[in-house]
């Protein structure tokens, strides 16, 4: 059984930065397509950034250039750097990863921006 657990949302003022980071029990990421997706409120829940099993990474137009997806394979966590933050980006953060067909979710971390 796959678990995901997020961690590292907050409150942060516009400009700043937050790095959320995803932990995987029950499967190694580097095998496998993960992404972080965001909900805001009243909003269905879209892809901010995904990363393949052979390393290429995909961003939303609204995140490129701020936000950064990467994997530390030594703790086998999948990771988002967001930086200069806007009141846009407030939302609940879910990791997802895809392993053999079947996917997963994390139970999200809320992001919020504002001042």
């Amino acid at each position: 059984q796959v678990q995901l657990v997020e961690s590292g949302g907050g409150l942060v003022q516009p400009g700043g930065s937050l790095r959320l980071s995803c932990a995987a029990s029950g499967a190694i990421f580097s095998n496998f397509y993960s992404g972080w997706y965001r909900q805001a409120p009243g909003k269905q829940r879209e892809l901010v950034a995904s990363i393949s099993a052979g390393g290429s990474t995909n961003y939303a137009d609204s995140v490129k250039g701020r936000f950064t997806i990467s994997r530390d394979t030594a703790k086998n966590t999948v990771d988002l750097q967001m930086n200069s933050l806007k009141p846009e980006d407030t939302a609940v953060y879910y990791c997802y990863t895809l392993v053999h067909l079947q996917g997963y979710w994390g139970q999200g971390t809320q992001v919020t921006v504002s001042s």
